[in-house]
């Protein structure tokens, strides 16, 4: 891409535009595994450049700009096809259409919605769910597909049995063309944009039938032979029963999901296994209305199709895990794909033949059309192999696919997309005269074939590939067929320092993309790289020897909120929030990379003073109420329950603390207060990968609570919760220290006091108030502590509790702590999205009870001027006692200037700017008066500066450490001037600075000395 074309585009998007290295790796991939023997042959597709076009008029400019310069450009929705529709096999730039995600208008009287092309079907529905309304079909890939890129792929989904094809269902497109004007479809026209993958124009915006919300029943049916569910799904057709959706799978993909690992949680499986029979399974969803017909009807035909009535166990768990398709990847670690579309009379022949011409396994699941093409009912059928792509037999196993194709063609079938593989199919699967017309219409459109080349009529080299494989099929099956195939989770030996098991999961990543959308460290940024599906792809990169660390990568893994909604996503199970935590120890601790900054200053605070906020230890237990020092906070009195505050409460939010232990008294609970002994629970030095301080700390604080004699915790914070109810325990394992701490968060032990009768609040003369509440993801999904909150608030008088949208296991991060200390204007962005859920349920106040919440919420609601009220449930809870508390706003906003300052600071820019500040004290400070001799240059001999250019990134990293104990002290005034530090921590940074420095300085010096380099040179010459 020329220099100019590269500039214009960059004005165009500014931030939304990236040529980093890396990000491109992330987005020339879909969800597939190309085959090693096949990639030659396509060449790199790593684009030039990705872009987050925001509106129809962007795209407009944009299709314009590739025009002029002649680029190539790629759309691209989530990626979760495996087709390679979406790789950009000439380069030029991806067009990701993330930030186009908008409803436009939802149609109740027409059950009609106009949404923009890269909405996530999950979120679409759920809106529609809040105006009675609901999708009439949807891709088994609804958690992370968009609603632009099946219309552009085209297919049928789950309602297809009576909704038909989505194809069926979109009631006009706009779209902007290849000459960068605009146009609107509709009727027969928009055959010409629907399964065409954008190379007729991208679709900016679409109008899709909906239908009423409406309760459905679940049954599941299973059949002996293929024959069997044959008969059954055609006398569904032939009698009309009213049924919404049908789904099957064979009996070996019932048999690998029986050994497919669940869900796990700390550990532990956190779900049921339901155990499968080995038959066909069709699982069939109806509306309670239609039920006593659907019911009546479905006896007989089952008898007379030799199946059986499975148990509503099986029923409900097909159902609710009815787009984890891919979930036997997780025991593969890679699968095959080979989708078709056949008649439904023709199945039990494919699938028999299937069976008998190919020998290695196959997990099949289908879904039906009732009316298909040509108004005759139609089966998709999306089949997999089980195999391992880092070994060559894959790519024999992949030529199985074109056995699979030919025996569905055989039959009247035909694949399920083109893509770039099967262009040479284009006809069978669009049609002759429709594919006549899309050509047509490509050519008059677009002369330079600019958008998605290479796909639907494909690349012409691939062509030759595929047709010659084609051909030579029947010589290469057996080939394939020999191939042995492992089934089972296979963790060997770590690669290149990755954890085994982390490598097993790397592969084992569907690549489905269900984490993305929910991912606050992916949608508060919006690029791949945030996302645990990126990282996964990156350590394939990695570990096959294509990619090397750098910061920025490293960056991404260390920036994760450890929120573990990824966790619930996840189609494949995998257990990625500890997989994360698992890299962090191994990048920061093993390999000596740069944790996120201000971590390094923690560390050193809480190393001397035993907290994170730098002050004194002897000021943490100054909030403590004075009269319940005599019961709570005596050296004399023993007690088994002690009572964790944390740093935060300790140090800056005290209404928690305070008011803690208020209510703990009130409701009759004998506790001891930890106070100056209590050190920082030590995650935020578990999550920077700074494990050894972790362990020191950990250990402190185990000790801490054995000498008050106590063996129970109580914990306001989540954090430090988690860490003391989970954490502790596994870590003191692992390190052979005897733990036998028991752990409940106080709004637990007040719940369980209500519901037993012995306490319940008083009544109180405040205002009715309406709240609503955050559920914090340390106290909720990483401990599942949700109703417990829930108990307390309703239990006050004059106060009604109304929900958020995203609430329980589905609720969403604050943002805090990761992002707010990595990335604080995304930090004010995604704590914005939780708070604008708040306010939209209408309540006055949103309640939270963890300090880092409630601290992210106070800085976003100064940031973003927000207008809702931030409350710490147990000041909230306290003060309808009664009790008053000082507004820790003011605290907040003091503590976060200095720290958002300091952020600032640890930065490249941030040191390159206090040391040109403070050149005459660096200058002198040079070794073996190389001082005098560069101030001699600069004024006698200013270009050899100018030579000694290239010089500066290897002095500088042997010089700095020998020059900055010399000039520590000034450093230390320069900070002070950009830093508004409260007087205990300036008094503490002599300490702490300099071995910040050394930690920090190894790792930033090359991105520091660019910086200093000309200011420098100003300097010596005089001119500055």
């Amino acid at each position: 891409m020329k220099a100019s074309a590269k500039k214009e585009l960059q004005e165009l998007f500014e931030n939304r535009i990236s040529f980093n290295k890396t990000e491109r790796k992330l987005y020339s991939h879909d969800i597939a595994a190309m085959p090693v023997i096949v990639k030659p042959f396509i060449g790199s597709t790593v684009p030039d450049a990705i872009v987050q076009p925001a509106s129809e008029q962007e795209l407009v400019k944009l299709v314009n700009w590739a025009i002029k310069n002649k680029v190539f450009l790629t759309p691209r929705g989530n990626a979760t096809s495996g087709y390679g529709g979406v790789l950009p096999i000439y380069k030029g730039v991806v067009v990701d259409f993330y930030r186009m995600k908008d409803i436009i208008k939802i149609d109740t009287s027409n059950n009609t919605i106009t949404v923009q092309p890269g909405i996530i079907w999950e979120k679409l529905d759920r809106e529609l769910a809040k105006k009675g309304l609901t999708l009439r079909l949807y891709p088994t890939s609804y958690p992370g597909s968009t609603a632009g890129g099946w219309l552009a792929q085209g297919g049928s989904g789950i309602g297809s049995f009576e909704a038909g094809t989505f194809l069926d269902n979109v009631v006009n497109a706009r779209v902007v063309l290849p000459d960068g004007t605009l146009q609107e479809f509709k009727g027969k026209d928009l055959e010409l944009i629907s399964d065409a993958e954008g190379i007729t124009g991208f679709i900016s915006e679409l109008t899709i039938k909906v239908m009423p919300l409406e309760e459905l029943e679940i049954s599941a049916v299973g059949f002996p032979q293929a024959e069997n569910l044959q008969a059954f799904l055609q006398s569904l057709v032939d009698k009309k029963i009213p049924i919404w959706s049908v789904l099957f799978i064979n009996p070996m993909m019932a048999d690998l999901k029986n050994k497919s690992p669940l869900k796990t949680h700390a550990g532990h499986e956190a779900e049921a296994r339901v155990s499968l029979p080995a038959v066909f399974i069709a699982t069939l969803a109806y509306r309670r209305k239609d039920s006593s017909n659907v019911k009546e009807s479905l006896p007989g035909i089952i008898s007379s199709c030799r199946g059986e009535m499975l148990s509503d166990d099986i029923a409900q768990h097909e159902w609710q895990n009815r787009f984890k398709v891919l979930i036997v990847k997780r025991i593969s670690p890679s699968l095959v794909p080979a989708e078709f579309i056949i008649p439904l009379s023709s199945l039990s022949k494919v699938i028999n033949e299937i069976k008998k011409k190919v020998k290695q396994p196959i997990i099949k699941e289908g879904l039906v059309i009732r009316d298909g093409l040509n108004g005759i009912p139609e089966v998709v059928v999306l089949g997999f192999i089980p195999s391992d792509q880092r070994k060559l037999s894959y790519n024999f196993v992949f030529a199985l696919t074109l056995t699979i194709l030919k025996i569905a063609e055989k039959h009247g079938g035909r694949p399920y997309a083109t893509g770039m593989y099967f262009a040479k199919k284009a006809e069978r699967v669009l049609g002759k005269e429709r594919l006549a017309r899309i050509n047509k219409f490509k050519s008059e459109k677009d002369p330079g074939n600019l958008l998605n080349p290479g796909k639907v009529n494909g690349k012409k080299i691939i062509n030759i590939i595929m047709g010659t494989a084609d051909f030579l099929e029947p010589l290469i099956r057996p080939i394939g067929n020999s191939m042995i195939t492992k089934i089972g989770e296979r963790p060997v030996k770590s690669v290149r320092g990755i954890p085994a098991d982390v490598v097993w999961y790397a592969y084992s990543c569907s690549q489905c993309g269900y984490c993305v959308p929910e991912c606050d460290q992916f949608y508060g940024r919006g690029w791949e790289s945030q996302s645990s599906r990126g990282r996964w792809y990156w350590l394939r990169e990695y570990m096959e020897g294509r990619e090397k660390w750098n910061q920025y990568m490293v960056d991404s893994f260390m920036a994760c909120t450890t929120c573990e909604i990824c966790n619930t996503k996840c189609s494949v199970n995998l257990p990625i929030e500890p997989s994360w935590m698992k890299m962090r120890g191994l990048l920061i601790k093993d390999m000596n990379k740069m944790t996120i900054p201000p971590f390094e200053m923690m560390s050193e605070a809480l190393q001397k003073e035993g907290d994170i906020w730098a002050g004194y230890r002897k000021n943490r237990d100054e909030w403590f109420p004075e009269d319940l020092r005599e019961k709570h906070y005596n050296p004399d009195k023993k007690s088994d329950i002690a009572y964790f505050a944390g740093c935060t409460a300790n140090y800056v939010e005290h209404d928690i603390a305070m008011a803690t232990v208020r209510l703990l008294d009130s409701t009759g609970v004998d506790f001891s207060y930890l106070g100056k002994i209590e050190n920082c629970c030590g995650i935020p030095m578990l999550v920077a990968g700074k494990w050894d301080v972790f362990v020191q700390t950990m250990k402190k604080n185990i000790n801490a609570v054995k000498s008050i004699g106590a063996s129970s915790i109580v914990a306001s914070c989540p954090a430090c919760d988690l860490m003391w109810r989970q954490v502790y325990p596994q870590w003191a394992k692992k390190l052979g220290i005897d733990y036998d701490i028991k752990v409940k968060h106080y709004s637990e032990i007040v719940a369980e006091k209500i519901r037993k009768k012995e306490f319940a609040f008083p009544d109180n003369n405040m205002a009715p108030i309406t709240v609503t509440w955050h559920d914090s993801c340390h106290i909720g999904r990483a401990s599942g502590v949700y109703d417990a909150p829930r108990e307390l608030i309703s239990a006050i008088p004059n106060v009604t509790l109304v929900e958020m949208d995203y609430n329980k296991e589905e609720a969403h991060c604050c943002g805090s702590v990761l992002t707010l200390i990595k990335d604080p204007p995304i930090a004010a962005e995604v704590g914005k999205m939780r708070l604008d859920e708040a306010i939209e349920t209408g309540a006055e106040t949103v309640l939270a009870l963890c300090p880092c919440c409630e601290f992210q919420f106070r800085v976003t609601k100064e940031k973003k001027n927000t207008p809702i009220e931030i409350a710490d449930l147990a000041r909230f809870a306290s003060s309808a006692m009664g009790f008053k508390f000082p507004d820790p706003s003011p605290e907040v906003q003091r503590q976060w200037a200095v720290f958002e300052a300091m952020i600032a600071l640890m930065t490249p820019r941030g040191f390159a700017d206090i040391m040109c500040l403070m050149w005459p004290e660096l200058i002198n400070a040079m070794p073996l008066r190389m001082g005098g001799m560069m101030r001699f240059m600069g004024s006698k001999l200013p270009g050899m500066l100018q030579l000694m250019k290239p010089l500066f990134p290897v002095l500088f990293p042997l010089l700095l450490p020998k020059m900055m104990p010399k000039v520590m002290d000034t450093m230390l005034d320069k900070v002070a001037l950009k830093v508004p530090m409260p007087d205990y921590m300036k008094e503490q940074m002599p300490a702490i600075m300099p071995k910040v420095m050394d930690n920090l300085m190894p790792h930033m010096l090359k991105d520091v000395v660019p910086l200093i380099t000309r200011p420098m040179i100003d300097y010596l010459r005089g001119k500055s």
